[in-house]
């Protein structure tokens, strides 16, 4: 096998986008659409991948990190003149170099491979990745010779009548054999309108040398789409949804209402799972089987237990036992560990708790910074005041204990196991095993008190 090596054009401002994010930083299913290409680049045997910065090369290298080296484009002036920024990295290396784009997110690593297998092959210096649309206009025109082979690119304001019938376009991602691109790199010239140098004149110096020019077209156009404004990145975030959820529903996941239903790409999720209509799943979420999630839920970067339910609420940076209800409007906040047979129930709110299995906070209570038990009842208000104004302290019940309703236990503090709090109570103090705590004043009744001359 060859060497492998691919540069990723990611230097244009992108000032379509009309925006102050950078590009290819711009998010397709939660994720930034280089980050895409990215991903589906790292899945290949490819020695070496170099990345073209201009505009805000800091954040694009945050984002992207050390997978990749970098070269700076400080002026933008054209395809040909971004890949020869990689001149000093990769011209004196000896294989196939694969060129693409960091704004096509929707490319995938099989399509890279058959192009590169497909260049390989038939021994060509140069192959482009093309695709049949019904509409090329606008686009170049790869006309083919008798063999199959490229003749020539045209572009769509220079062709003619028939040349323009042609419906197999140049996708602008490209493989050559990496000493032959450096070389005629040097070669090309800014002599047009723009003053630019263009990747595809490289096409046209090959084919005056008489070298094979090549061409593997894709079967999903959808996949060479390029990102230039608001509306591509709306189709290109739609098309992806729509491979995202075909993907799951073929792998055994009950999607009730695709269109209306969004997973990000790196979610896993496992058979005989049902997602409801309006459902959110982000980050690196794992569901397992037979768990029921929405409708109107957001999940995200979260783990789901086998036949857990989320109905109408959030779950984030969380996990989450088996056989679980959470909701509806329930809201599970980062660094929660829910365990197993647990009820979260509606207007409940968990921060960096911890549930023991069988425990329950059925509604309207707030339990942050705690450590809750097995087999704890919450009763409706209970709040674990963790908060002093200046810093957050710890609430622990043990296991067994229960928690009248609307009670308050101000932290730190530890109600011991199998002990209970009275309804009302607003506890400060530990309170031991197997104890009833009751804080609260004593009733006062005034009787007759609205008859003393009251209207």
């Amino acid at each position: 096998m060859n060497n492998r090596f691919a540069v990723v054009l990611a230097a244009g401002k992108g000032t379509r986008m009309k925006s102050d994010l950078y590009k290819v930083l711009h998010p397709v299913c939660g994720k930034p659409m280089v980050q895409h290409t990215m991903d589906q680049l790292k899945q290949l045997n490819v020695q070496r991948i170099v990345t073209v910065v201009g505009h805000g090369a800091e954040t694009v290298q945050e984002q992207i990190g050390d997978v990749t080296e970098y070269c700076v484009q400080s002026e933008q002036l054209g395809t040909g003149h971004a890949v020869m920024q990689a001149d000093e990295r990769l011209s004196e290396e000896k294989g196939t170099t694969l060129v693409l784009c960091g704004d096509t997110p929707l490319i995938t690593s099989e399509t890279m491979e058959n192009l590169i297998l497909h260049h390989e092959s038939v021994g060509a210096k140069a192959t482009i990745l093309t695709a049949e649309v019904s509409d090329p206009t606008g686009y170049g025109r790869l006309v083919r010779n008798e063999e199959g082979f490229v003749e020539k690119i045209v572009e769509h304001k220079d062709a003619s009548i028939e040349e323009r019938k042609i419906t197999e376009i140049n996708t602008g991602t490209y493989c050559f054999d990496n000493e032959f691109l450096f070389s005629a790199l040097k070669r090309i010239d800014n002599d047009n309108v723009q003053g630019e140098y263009y990747l595809p004149d490289v096409i046209e110096i090959l084919k005056r040398e008489c070298e094979k020019i090549s061409a593997y077209a894709t079967n999903d156009p959808e996949e060479t789409m390029g990102i230039n404004d608001r509306v591509a990145l709306s189709e290109a975030e739609s098309a992806l949804r729509k491979r995202i959820n075909r993907h799951w529903m073929r792998e055994g996941v009950t999607i009730v209402d695709p269109p209306n239903t969004y997973i990000g790409p790196d979610v896993s999720i496992q058979p005989d799972t049902k997602i409801l209509p309006g459902t959110m799943i982000e980050g690196n979420t794992t569901i397992l089987s037979h768990c029921e999630i929405g409708p109107y839920s957001e999940l995200k970067d979260s783990y789901i237990g086998e036949y857990t339910k989320v109905q109408h609420s959030v779950v984030h940076d969380s996990q989450v036992g088996q056989e679980v209800m959470i909701g509806p409007y329930a809201h599970i906040r980062p660094q929660s560990d829910i365990g197993s047979n647990v009820k979260i129930g509606n207007f409940v709110e968990v921060k960096k708790a911890t549930f023991g299995d069988n425990s329950k906070a059925s509604h309207l209570s707030y339990i942050g910074d705690a450590d809750i038990g097995s087999d704890v009842n919450l009763g409706c208000g209970s709040i674990t005041v963790n908060y002093d104004g200046e810093n957050k302290h710890l609430t622990t019940i043990e296991d067994g204990a229960f928690i009248g309703c609307n009670a308050n236990l101000i932290a730190p503090v530890t109600v011991g196991e199998k002990a209970y709090v009275a309804a009302g109570s607003t506890v400060t103090d530990d309170v031991p095993e197997q104890s009833l705590a009751i804080a609260r004043q004593r009733q006062t009744t005034k009787d007759g008190y609205l008859k003393d001359d009251r209207k």
